[in-house]
């Protein structure tokens, strides 16, 4: 038997397409050419989706070709001739701020509160996540901002790595932890990527997670600052109605020189300081139960008492704090001293109508 174009189209009627049919009765074969002993021709589909779909097609029709006497050599090529699907809008973080008349307020959050210190190392992002996790576990409905934009750690400490969606390339859909609705910055970079960036990308990045986040329908949306003064305090401040500061420092002298620049700060951008916490405040030995003042004790609360605002109270310092942090499963989502620590805490704020 010759080698002809009806040898080859007749092979192509035995193919089945997935949803029904033959490639030739459905005019997908194009450009069928013999040449000696080689077969080339084009399968083309009715879009990329179903180009995909018919790969398999593609390879057991290049099979029938070739298994027909007379041919030496078949090259098949499966193209599709509607518009491949549009990616998805891409999200970018960053960029200078928009223009914005005043403070705005964020839809659906009913209070704001941030959470400060002057220096770092006091423990500020863990008691932020913990008091999130306390206040959820008291019934409020709790969203979580990491505004340090610089050294995002909450994605640690929740225990959250994935990427937030962006359905329309603005809108950004936050992730939830630990029954509190949760954004940060440090989920849409790799873990070790260092975020270097000037002032004015810096507060546009914080613009953007507190007006393009679908944060939903919260009681408090508790907002976890950097150290220091500096521009995402002004920003966050200006740009949006903050509820009031909860100030966190440790008991020693220089940790309290740091918080009272804080303290001076918020005062100048009229945000109410709602309260003072000691962090580290003692640690208890766990073999002997020896109570120890490693870094002072009771200095917060003299500070508090000498500026007039409230003392909130105070977390110990524990090796289980750091363990349950690095885990990403915050202390306070469980039981024990210092998940009762966080309990009081929460319990003041919600008693006192400040969350």
């Amino acid at each position: 038997m010759s080698l002809s174009r009806d040898t080859v189209l007749a092979a192509l009627r035995r193919l089945t397409l997935p949803d029904g049919g033959d490639l030739v009765s459905r005019d997908l074969v194009r450009a069928l050419s013999i040449e000696g002993d080689a077969v080339r021709f084009v399968i083309e589909a009715p879009d990329p989706e179903m180009a995909r779909r018919m790969e398999p097609l593609r390879q057991a029709a290049e099979a029938a070709v070739k298994a027909l006497p007379g041919v030496g050599a078949v090259s098949v090529v499966m193209t599709a001739h509607g518009p491949a699907p549009k990616a998805p809008p891409s999200l970018k973080i960053g960029g200078h701020p928009t223009p914005q008349a005043g403070p705005a307020r964020i839809a659906g959050v009913d209070r704001i509160l941030a959470v400060g210190s002057g220096k770092g190392g006091v423990g500020k992002s863990t008691v932020s996540s913990n008091l999130a996790v306390a206040l959820a576990r008291q019934g409020r409905r709790v969203g979580l901002l990491d505004a340090d934009i610089y050294g995002p750690s909450q994605p640690r400490m929740m225990g959250v790595s994935k990427r937030p969606a962006s359905p329309d390339g603005r809108t950004i859909v936050p992730l939830k932890a630990h029954g509190v609705t949760f954004m940060s910055i440090g989920l849409m970079l790799k873990e070790d990527e260092a975020v270097v960036w000037r002032g004015p990308m810096l507060m546009g990045a914080l613009q953007q997670m507190l007006g393009q986040v679908a944060w939903g329908e919260l009681d408090v949306l508790i907002v976890d600052l950097p150290p220091g003064t500096g521009d995402v305090q002004l920003t966050l401040c200006q740009k949006s109605h903050v509820t009031g500061a909860l100030i966190v420092s440790t008991p020693q002298d220089v940790a309290l020189l740091d918080a009272r620049r804080a303290i001076d700060m918020f005062g100048k951008l009229r945000t109410p300081i709602l309260g003072l916490i000691e962090n580290m405040s003692t640690y208890v030995c766990p073999n002997c139960g020896h109570e120890a003042h490693i870094f002072g004790h009771g200095g917060v609360a003299a500070e508090a008492a000498k500026l007039g605002v409230p003392f909130l109270g105070e977390i110990p310092l524990s090796l289980d704090v750091r363990l349950a942090g690095d885990g990403g499963t915050p202390i306070a989502s469980g039981e024990g001293p210092i998940a009762e620590a966080y309990a009081r805490l929460a319990h003041r704020l919600v008693a006192g109508g400040m969350a």
